[in-house]
């Protein structure tokens, strides 16, 4: 379905205070990377899952999750505090910031203990996170396709834990035609069902419910 963007956050000198399911969010930012800001897929996100429509389409409640691209971990608050058995991965030097801010929005108000890891796209996916052992009922990504050199690695890593009876949930703003390309190899092997659309001011984010074809 369609609906208008109407954020609830204020900023603060190197920080943004949100309110998600009724806890005040503080999340730390930094200038130095991608993952270092608040994407606007995340806020959407975050803004849908705590709908009644958006929890009766994604129930994390004691379901374990895996988070690609967790960022500042704005997401990954609001899946902890949703219940989750979290696990929040990207690169190495995003972690500190983002083990910093889930613990200090979710210490006292979660029911699992979260998880960070380090994940690169593509890279020892078979030592690192063996599927054997590494199962999902859901994968959640925000803005995890923009102008990068890791579009290819991303499929691979989407398709490594979207084992049968694992759900994708990604949320995303098409910006570039390379965007539209990752889309058409992505068809080829996942059914996509639109859970939501977001008008203007953030024109064009859509958040998708997934599932592997194969």
């Amino acid at each position: 379905y369609k609906r208008s963007w109407a954020p609830t956050f204020y900023y603060r000198p190197g920080k943004e205070v949100f309110s998600f399911l009724g806890q005040e969010i503080t999340i730390q930012e930094s200038i130095d990377s991608y993952g270092a800001t608040i994407w606007p897929a995340a806020l959407a996100l975050c803004r849908f899952m705590e709908t009644l429509q958006g929890r009766q389409h994604i129930d994390l409640l004691d379901k374990s999750v895996l988070e690609l691209g967790a960022g500042t971990g704005l997401l990954s608050v609001v899946i902890t505090l949703l219940g989750a058995k979290l696990t929040a991965t990207d690169l190495p030097e995003i972690l500190g910031n983002l083990r910093y801010n889930l613990n200090k929005n979710t210490r006292g108000r979660r029911r699992h203990e979260p998880l960070v890891a380090e994940l690169y796209w593509g890279h020892k996916l078979d030592e690192t996170f063996p599927r054997s052992t590494h199962q999902y009922d859901y994968v959640l990504a925000t803005d995890v396709v923009y102008y990068h050199d890791f579009l290819a690695e991303l499929l691979v890593t989407m398709r490594h834990f979207c084992q049968p009876g694992t759900t994708l949930v990604w949320a995303n703003k098409v910006r570039y035609a390379s965007d539209l390309d990752f889309i058409n190899n992505f068809l080829r092997y996942f059914d996509i069902t639109l859970l939501e659309e977001l008008d203007d001011p953030i024109k064009g984010i859509k958040s998708h419910k997934i599932y592997n074809r194969l």
